[in-house]
């Protein structure tokens, strides 16, 4: 089976090759401004940020010139060292005794399906997991969510369409302990348009969740692939609800990975989970050395 830096490697794949190419200068003579440019713009045109790109190469810079290392795999290392740094984060908590995630994002960044492979990675932790059809907006959310909790060995509480989501997510909580269940995975409906209701919603289901003293987090989805705009989105959910944690998707399918800089930077959330590949198993729990090593082009140790 592969491993973290295996799969994020190929996911990487095409974020990591301007990057790679710039790497790939250095001769083991002192470093030019040159190449400290070309580090910069790779770095911008991944979605990495200009503040976070420009922090990260003027330290870089400071570092090789304090040690006078000039020796590629040094420089390499010393990049990915830098990178990681400014990704470390807790993940996501996990509690003895019933537990519930609020899935939340807006539609089309692979909210449903990060809710089907985080039902089969705890499922094949053994953890019995109920997922809960929140989203009561969006025609055939339930039927797509239902797919997707038979595949992963979860049970599914949904009501019908146009029904309270706080109303799905109580009777979940209930069936969850009628049912000897450990995390009860919930949908949310993806509107952004309106950040009231948006609010209200997911303060009206977080209130379930407090009411039945149920450890809750909020799992905020993005699109890798959207780049800055999975910024913009973070930060309108941040202000319509409180997140604790991401979940960010498509890596493998973009030259924009280096967005999981930004977003980490700019908004200081963890990164839980990333998706790099289409089958069950692609969505990994994230490390961030194991994404600066596969940025940068060094094999896992």
């Amino acid at each position: 089976m592969a491993t973290l830096w295996q799969k994020m490697k190929i996911g990487m794949s095409k974020t990591a090759q301007a990057i790679g190419r710039t790497m790939d200068t250095i001769t083991g003579k002192r470093l030019d401004d040159a190449f400290f440019d070309d580090l910069e713009e790779s770095l911008i045109l991944a979605d990495a940020g200009v503040t976070c790109s420009t922090r990260i190469v003027a330290d870089l810079r400071a570092r090789t010139l304090e040690k006078r290392e000039y020796d590629p795999r040094a420089v390499r290392e010393m990049l990915a060292e830098l990178i990681a740094g400014r990704l470390e984060g807790s993940p996501m908590p996990q509690v003895d005794g019933l537990q519930a995630v609020l899935v939340v994002g807006v539609n089309g960044v692979g909210k449903t399906t990060t809710i089907g492979k985080l039902a089969a990675r705890f499922t094949a932790q053994g953890k019995r997991v109920l997922v809960a059809a929140g989203d009561t907006f969006r025609a055939a959310a339930a039927e797509q969510l239902g797919v997707w909790a038979q595949r992963a060995g979860a049970q599914l509480v949904r009501h019908q369409e146009g029904a309270d989501p706080a109303a799905v997510f109580y009777d979940a909580i209930q069936a969850a302990r009628a049912r000897g269940c450990d995390l009860v995975l919930c949908d949310t409906a993806g509107r952004l348009h309106n950040k009231k209701n948006l609010m209200d919603e997911l303060a009206k289901i977080a209130r379930v969740a407090d009411k039945e003293q149920v450890p809750c987090v909020r799992l905020l989805v993005l699109d890798a692939v959207t780049g800055q705009n999975a910024v913009h989105q973070a930060r309108a959910f941040m202000e319509a609800a409180h997140v604790d944690g991401l979940a960010i998707t498509k890596l493998d399918g973009t030259a924009r990975g280096g967005v999981v800089l930004a977003i980490a930077q700019e908004l200081s959330l963890p990164v839980w989970f990333v998706g790099v590949g289409e089958g069950i198993d692609d969505l990994q729990p994230f490390s961030a050395r194991a994404f600066a090593r596969a940025l940068v082009g060094l094999e896992e140790e």
